[in-house]
């Protein structure tokens, strides 16, 4: 109870600095490891053949739809209960984590049936053929399989994230990639499973970390435990949760189903491509991972401020995370860039010479840029910790719905770029993306605290 005390104390009164860092640096290495869930299998299917890579990035943004709307509402649990916890007010944190519990597990449930039924139709429908469609649907019904437990881990680092604990998420998600990295070679190669083998990999590896954050969410010395006398369904808790968390939940969604459209343009250019993009977008994903990190540092130190009503101290911690976060992208930007660079990333994840050169040339184009990501996060982050997570879904909807898409018709018909219209596309679109919220930052309409927390 004391290290939480301490905590809370140095993100209220302490230094920015030291607030930032605490929380981002194992918010960084947590994402890597989420992240190498994807990259372990994009690395042995890379290695196994081109089709079953394919089949991996074309179905992943359909699981990624779905993950993304029920994580808006663990993200809305995050907000609120840092804003709680800044008031002082633990008995209602304690209350909203419960509520969201029952909730994320009942979503799960929906999604599992959906997707067990409709998947070979969603896998048609997106253009997919002969081995491209047996791996897509073998893999999506699989992997289907690993939401709750992802939402049972997810609730944990939310509960914790809000207290500024972001140490032992990052060790539970490290027990999972570690069982990942065994399983994937295994059932992959081993025991020639192919794309079957990397969705059972996922499930089984966070099927254990899922249960010991069951198991640590409800032990009794913990001050925001589940409890079973909180989850009787509770209409204003709910109703708040879902006003904060249904922005963020319809923004992602929309991005993912604009991400999934993507997904089909690209494959009108050949396996190759899609393979490459797959390639370049996970890659890519590495050199931004300090963005996630320092964009969660901002949200839980912007929440727990703004719940202590603490303005100027909100605005402060994004600022000095921002300009950090920008700078240190643009160095390592510059450095993923280079020819030599980009094209030894993109050979690791795989051996056909014609994927590897297009993949590096999308990954140099990507990562020039990618200290957009950073002022895109920790704006976005601001935003959450304030409750204003409209804006988040607009910026979200607007950065491919509108933005990509039109950057993509220009340069795909009227310019003739071919495939590097793709490339080009997401590029510009995160730059447009990134200016429209920062601009909405410099109006000041976030100052106004949208969460209730007495």
């Amino acid at each position: 109870m004391h290290r939480k005390t301490d905590r809370t104390e140095l993100i209220l009164h302490g230094s920015l600095w030291r607030a930032v860092l605490m929380i981002a640096v194992p918010v960084m290495i947590n994402s890597f490891l989420q992240t190498l869930y994807n990259l372990t299998d994009t690395y042995w299917l890379g290695r196994i053949g081109k089709e079953s890579l394919a089949a991996i990035n074309l179905v992943s943004p359909v699981q990624n739809i779905l993950v993304n709307f029920g994580t808006g509402f663990t993200v809305a649990g995050a907000v609120l209960l840092s804003q709680f916890i800044g008031a002082g007010r633990e008995d209602r944190a304690r209350k909203m984590a419960s509520q969201i519990f029952v909730a994320s597990l009942a979503f799960c449930a929906v999604c599992i049936t959906a997707l067990e039924t409709l998947t070979p139709a969603i896998v048609v429908w997106m253009g997919a053929e002969g081995a491209v469609y047996r791996h897509s649907v073998v893999y999506l019904r699989v992997v289907a399989l690993d939401m709750p437990f992802l939402f049972l881990i997810n609730l944990y680092q939310a509960v914790r994230q809000s207290q500024g604990d972001t140490v032992s998420p990052m060790l539970l998600n490290l027990l999972g990639i570690g069982l990942n990295l065994v399983l994937d070679p295994l059932l992959m190669v081993v025991w020639h499973m192919g794309a079957g083998g990397a969705a059972l990999a996922t499930v089984l590896a966070k099927a254990v970390p899922g249960m010991i954050a069951l198991r640590l969410l409800t032990l009794g010395r913990e001050p925001l435990r589940l409890s079973r006398a909180l989850m009787k369904p509770d209409r204003e808790m709910l109703l708040q949760a879902a006003r904060i968390g249904l922005p963020t939940a319809l923004g992602s969604s929309a991005f993912q189903l604009g991400y999934l459209l993507m997904s089909r343009s690209v494959l009108v250019y050949g396996v190759e491509a899609m393979a490459a993009y797959g390639i370049g977008n996970k890659a890519n994903t590495l050199n931004s991972l300090p963005a996630n990190g320092v964009g969660a540092a901002v949200a839980t130190i912007v929440g727990q401020n703004m719940g202590a009503g603490q303005v100027k101290r909100a605005e402060k911690g994004y600022r000095l995370a921002t300009a950090g976060i920008a700078i240190y992208l643009m160095l390592s930007g510059y450095v993923v860039s280079r020819p030599a660079v980009s094209t030894a990333i993109a050979g690791i994840f795989s051996t056909d010479s014609t994927v590897t050169a297009m993949a590096a040339d999308f990954l140099a184009l990507m990562a020039m840029w990618t200290w957009n990501n950073g002022i895109f996060e920790c704006t976005s982050a601001l935003f959450r910790g304030c409750g204003h997570t409209q804006i988040t879904m607009i910026s979200d909807a607007a950065r491919i719905w509108v933005f990509r898409f039109a950057t993509l018709y220009v340069c795909q018909t009227l310019l003739g770029m071919g495939v590097e219209s793709i490339w080009y596309s997401v590029v510009v679109s995160n730059g447009l993306s990134t200016l429209m919220i920062f601009l909405l930052y410099l109006t000041g309409m976030w100052k106004k605290n949208r969460v209730r927390v007495s």
